[in-house]
């Protein structure tokens, strides 16, 4: 009871030291439950929706996915007769069945050809009005489809893109064009993640998503009273033949919900783990308070020891504000978590996926696993400070207050550190020399946790020779005041090390994810000069398939010299060596792809696999399977024959542009795959007449005004693209990473108040011999602006060798150039002054507020 009264005493007398360590412990738990709570309502959200939307047992065509997604590979859904229908209604348990149709292999406009597509990702559906749909969907404005020239849309879709009754939409579709007029606005029941729907009558959804009648995609069946989902599957499965898929409610759910959680187990997982480095850091901020706290304690605790605490009670004492520290910090970090989930959810909804706060999940695990988290991380924080304090002597309370310096520690940390550094980089240099990414990659793990261990574990050896010379081009021109800076930030070069390792992580990771994402825009665009011999390139950047009528749009357009079709098709290959592979790309495209795309290769020419009947495989396969020029290879084409192919190239692996691509003419693919199943183009080039590549680009956009979801880019613009994907997903982590990075400032301000309280009788000394308070402020600003240049350079130096290092794996896979974004490198580091500026802002102007008087009487 003693230790708790005394804990608890200390603990509320630095309760405003504390604040900031808390802080730390808030946003590092706030992120961690934000987190799952988010991705929880996700969850719940996506659960409800399609348990909702699903019938009792689902009848759809043999090639439909198990999620219920459409869309195959020659942009119409996959069908069967419509005499299903009446079959299934004949099965035992049936109370009603009714067939749909519907895709999502489609674009919609609006009378002035703008894409009323989701933003977001979600999908766009068009498909039949029907019962299913009506059980999650109410009319609210008009009235359902009725003939061709009408259709219905969701509410949300709506209100976004001001639809009201009687505006004119478009329905593009690998059919065609089909125009209509909204009759009616239908309002979800249940929460819809982001969809825009739109329904037509069931003959013209057939007519326009699959181009004839008298088909289905789907038959939703209901079930009889006490006739259970199983049972009605099997009396369905038993009337209808095993040539359709048919699945419960519960499969189809289950279905939709696995391929949802691919996603948001990439997303959770990813942000818990920017949350770790938060930790981390925060770890240093933790131990840097509970030190400084124990070293400005020194004599209460030798005293405390004189009349009679033994070392475990004073080590209890220092754990138990540990404990109060972390069980403060973890309970507001959980309800600022779920804070977080609300906002992110309205952000979510400002980008199209709508969730409803009423959906909002707080399982009992997260508050529970974000308490232990936070409370276990602080109490191991401060475990060092507090073993320290145990060891005071009594003796201690004769001294002046000061830590106990143990030189031995200090010089076995700095041999660790060593060695681990050193073992960090050797295992960095074993990743760059490696054979194979797979390899190497697993070199560059290890090396990047030794080395940034050992650069922590080094860094007080290091502060003291790399705050010199900081101190020699910075500090300097302060004249004295920055030399007192400068002794300042030497004075504890342990302090200074933790302090700025705290820094150094996350620029570290900014610093290697910079080069990185430099290096592969530089290949990229290095590869397109090298290789792509076309001027335009257009393409769907959702992944949608190219319809017929856009190529021909494109084929149509004035000024062009060649339009190159390109095609995927999916086929099961026989090789030489007797074995089968499954699971394989032919990609076919027109003979003038030769000239599109320089290809290298190993063997034979790459235009000579445009002949007929002929193929190019790329160098891995032709080595695994033992293919040589002239090699035949069975072709077994999905949907299609079997071919059997002749081998006229054997292409390179030391690319980037369609690396491991094989290819064949679309011309042999026809041979061998019926008309209406052959798939639509995936990407479509041009090339203009020589001078007039810019008549022909604006022609080439003219031409395509009427199907706003592809994009025509020419060279130019490819490799904007390309550097503006690769520059928001850096922006997106480096938000992530800010997280570490405020509560690394949070140390600096934390390490620098302490420092000043530590130093009160110190600063009120200088201030007494003519020391201004201007040239105290400045001293503090500038001590801080050193630690924080000294954490920005190791964390810099430290990413860009993994960047690096990371890049020369990359090369394996043909990202042949390493860049170093200098002027982001200066800018952190640049920044990190200012970072030191604005962290010091607090404890300077405290400084200069001290009392001249009572700071010389403080003991």
């Amino acid at each position: 009871m003693t230790v708790l009264k005394t804990s608890m005493r200390n603990f509320f007398a630095h309760k405003g030291r504390m604040a900031l360590s808390a802080v730390a412990v808030l946003l590092s738990v706030a992120f961690v439950c934000g987190t799952l709570v988010f991705t929880d309502t996700m969850n719940t959200t996506f659960d409800k929706l399609f348990a909702a939307t699903s019938s009792d047992v689902t009848v759809s065509a043999k090639g439909a996915s198990d999620t219920g997604e459409t869309t195959s590979g020659n942009g119409r859904p996959p069908v069967m007769p419509a005499s299903v229908l009446g079959e299934v209604r004949k099965a035992q348990g049936v109370k009603s069945a009714e067939g749909t149709v519907f895709s999502t292999s489609v674009t919609v406009v609006d009378s002035d050809k703008n894409n009323l597509s989701p933003n977001s990702g979600a999908p766009t559906i068009v498909g039949s009005w029907n019962g299913n749909d009506a059980r999650t969907m109410k009319i609210t404005s008009g009235a359902a489809p009725e003939g061709s020239g009408q259709v219905m849309v969701d509410a949300d879709t709506a209100d976004k893109h001001h639809l009201k009754l009687g505006d004119e939409i478009g329905v593009i579709s690998a059919v065609g064009t089909h125009s209509a007029k909204v009759s009616g606005i239908a309002t979800f029941t249940v929460t819809n993640p982001g969809a825009a729907i739109f329904y037509l009558d069931t003959k013209t959804a057939q007519e326009t998503l699959v181009g004839k009648t008298g088909v289905y995609t789907n038959v939703n069946v209901t079930a009889g009273n006490g006739v259970s989902d199983e049972q009605l599957k099997k009396n369905v499965a038993a009337e209808i033949g095993g040539a359709y898929k048919v699945q419960t409610a519960k499969e189809t759910a289950d279905a939709n919900q696995k391929d949802v959680e691919g996603f948001l187990s990439v997303m959770k997982y990813a942000m818990l783990g920017f949350a770790g480095i938060a930790f981390l850091v925060g770890i240093f901020l933790i131990i840097n308070t509970f030190s400084m706290l124990v070293a400005q304690r020194t004599r209460e605790i030798g005293l405390m020891r004189a009349i009679g605490s033994s070392r475990r009670q004073v080590n209890r004492s220092v754990l138990t504000e540990a404990l109060l520290l972390g069980v403060t910090g973890s309970v507001l970090g959980v309800g600022a978590g779920v804070g977080i989930a609300v906002g992110l959810m309205k952000l979510m909804g400002s980008m199209g996926m709508h969730l409803s706060t009423s959906d909002l999940t707080v399982a009992w695990t997260t508050p529970v696993a974000g308490v232990a988290l936070g409370v276990i991380v602080t109490i191991l924080s401060a475990y060092l400070p507090a073993r320290r304090a145990g060891k005071i002597s009594p003796m201690a309370a004769l001294r002046d207050a000061g830590a106990p310096a143990d030189a031995k520690a200090g010089r076995i940390r700095a041999l660790v550190g060593l060695v681990l550094t050193g073992a960090g980089g050797y295992c960095l240099y074993l990743a760059a020399a490696a054979d194979k990414a797979t390899d190497g990659s697993l070199w560059l793990g290890l090396g990047v946790v030794l080395s940034l261990i050992g650069f922590v574990a080094v860094g007080p050896l290091l502060a003291g020779a790399v705050v010199r010379a900081l101190g020699a081009v910075v500090l300097r021109i302060f004249g004295p005041v920055g030399r007192m800076a400068e002794r300042n930030a030497l004075r504890n070069p342990r302090r200074t090390g933790a302090t700025g390792a705290a820094l150094m992580i996350g620029l570290a990771l900014v610093a290697c994810l910079s080069v990185v994402g430099s290096s592969m825009v530089a290949s990229a665009t290095d590869q397109l000069d090298k290789s792509v011999g076309t001027d335009f390139i257009v393409q769907n950047d959702g992944g949608q398939l190219i319809t017929p009528q856009a190529v021909k749009a494109v084929k149509s357009t004035a000024g062009l010299e060649r339009v190159t079709e390109y095609k995927l098709l999916d086929a099961t290959l026989t090789t030489p060596d007797g074995r089968t592979s499954k699971n394989e790309t032919i990609n076919a495209a027109d003979p003038t792809y030769a000239q599109d795309l320089r290809t290298e290769t190993v063997a034979g020419d790459v235009a000579d696999a445009y002949r007929p009947d002929s193929m190019s495989v790329f160098e891995g396969f032709a080595k695994k399977h033992d293919i040589t020029i002239g090699s035949t290879v069975k072709v077994d084409f999905k949907d299609g024959s079997t071919a059997d192919l002749t081998v006229r190239a054997i292409t390179s692996d030391d690319v980037v542009i369609d690396k491991g691509a094989m290819y064949a003419s679309i011309a042999t693919a026809a041979k061998y795959v019926p008309a209406d199943s052959m798939p639509l183009d995936v990407l479509v080039f041009a090339t203009a007449k020589d001078g007039q590549e810019k008549a022909a680009y604006k022609s080439l956009k003219s031409a395509l005004h009427n199907y706003p979801q592809y994009t025509v880019r020419d060279q130019t613009d490819y490799k904007q693209a390309l550097k503006d994907q690769i520059g928001q997903l850096l922006n997106m982590i480096y938000g992530l990473l800010a997280l570490a990075i405020i509560v690394a400032v949070l140390g600096v301000v934390n390490t620098l108040a302490l420092s000043v309280v530590e130093r009160t009788r110190e600063i009120g000394l200088m201030r007494a011999i003519g020391l201004s308070r201007r040239q105290l402020r400045r001293m503090i600003r500038l001590e801080s602006v050193v630690i924080a240049l000294f954490g920005a350079l190791l964390g810099l130096g430290l990413g860009m060798g993994w960047g690096a290092t990371a890049q020369k794996l990359l090369a394996l896979e043909g990202l042949q150039v390493l860049e170093i974004p200098w002027g982001t490198i200066i800018a952190v580091f640049i920044g990190s002054a200012f970072v030191g500026l604005l962290a010091a802002l607090i404890p300077a102007f405290r400084a200069g507020r001290m009392n001249v008087l009572n700071a010389i009487a403080t003991e």
